[in-house]
């Protein structure tokens, strides 16, 4: 039978909790009769730890889900053996396996039965590590290319004469789509269409100032072989990060 209680109590706190986090977050309850939501949900869960351990005990029955405009979601459990909660980061979908290679998971950590002081926990360790793997994994899926950092937006040319970029933080996300970006739902990538060479530059000019006003940095990054637009803003280079192989693991 469907414990309506405990549903009651994961959703209130995920309510709670969703409107602590900074960023502008919602939530959404999945109830056990949800069967297919619950294993995709499980098998999109980062982690390989604590979270990981629990659900090998207890196959998830239920779940909360917060979910940020630029795509990142994370996931409330039950941890049944208390009154805390476990909470851990969702991979998002639509990415290759290879996309996650020598990227650490986020993993996910408990929390105590107080939303209020959850939030603190959840935006200074989880969320940070979240945000950080998301952007290497959504670069790693355009070719291993620069990923950015909370201070720093990397943007790299594309072959087809794009800018893409997968920003840290929702700032730098409202920024990039105010200035014609447009981000794919699935893999949270933010594009430029380099269509119109002089609207595309003029985007990137503005870009820079309103980032720096923000506190946060920006770099273009070309790859080799590619000509860039003579319209096209200068830009500090970025230097390529190094990374070794490893197996996507979740």
């Amino acid at each position: 039978m469907h414990d309506y209680e405990t549903s009651e109590r994961l959703a209130s706190y995920a309510d709670v909790l969703a409107g602590e986090l900074p960023g502008s977050w919602t939530s959404s309850h999945i109830a056990a009769e949800a069967e297919d939501d619950l294993v995709d949900l499980a098998d999109r869960i980062w982690d390989l730890d604590l979270v990981a351990a629990a659900l090998a005990d207890h196959p998830l029955q239920q779940a909360a889900v917060l979910s940020r405009p630029d795509g990142a979601q994370l996931v409330i459990l039950d941890r049944h053996d208390g009154d805390e909660f476990l909470v851990a980061a969702v991979a998002p979908r639509a990415l290759p396996d290879g996309a996650y290679r020598a990227v650490p998971e986020p993993n996910g950590i408990a929390l105590a039965d107080d939303p209020f002081l959850s939030a603190e926990e959840v935006a200074g360790d989880l969320l940070a590590r979240y945000d950080t793997a998301l952007a290497q994994v959504r670069h790693n899926a355009l070719g291993g290319l620069q990923p950015s950092q909370a201070d720093r937006v990397v943007l790299n040319w594309q072959p087809d004469g794009s800018v893409a970029t997968a920003p840290v933080g929702d700032r730098a996300g409202e920024i990039l789509l105010a200035h014609g970006f447009v981000q794919d739902p699935q893999s949270g990538i933010y594009r430029l269409s380099g269509d119109d060479t002089q609207a595309q530059a003029r985007a990137l000019r503005e870009i820079g100032p309103q980032l720096d006003a923000a506190g946060i940095g920006s770099g273009l990054q070309h790859p080799a072989g590619r000509t860039v637009p003579a319209s096209a803003p200068a830009a500090p280079p970025v230097p390529a990060g190094t990374r070794s192989p490893a197996a996507r693991g979740r």
